[in-house]
């Protein structure tokens, strides 16, 4: 069975820490930040973990080997 391959658009998306938890940064902060007020265009700046099986299954698409 060949190696499997790493998920590129995925690993521009996420990353894993040390601790094997998956960090991704929050939606909707690329356009259209006019309309947003000061406290939310600030909770989206910062990066969240993905839990539970997705976050799994991330793992596994951006496992190399």
């Amino acid at each position: 069975m060949p190696k499997m391959k790493t998920h590129k658009g995925l690993k521009s998306r996420v990353r894993v820490t040390r601790n094997g938890k998956v960090v991704r940064r929050k939606a909707g902060k690329s356009h259209l930040m006019s309309s947003k007020n000061g406290k939310r265009s600030r909770q989206l700046r910062k990066p969240v973990t993905v839990g539970g099986e997705y976050a799994k299954t991330i793992r596994n698409n951006l496992s190399s080997g």
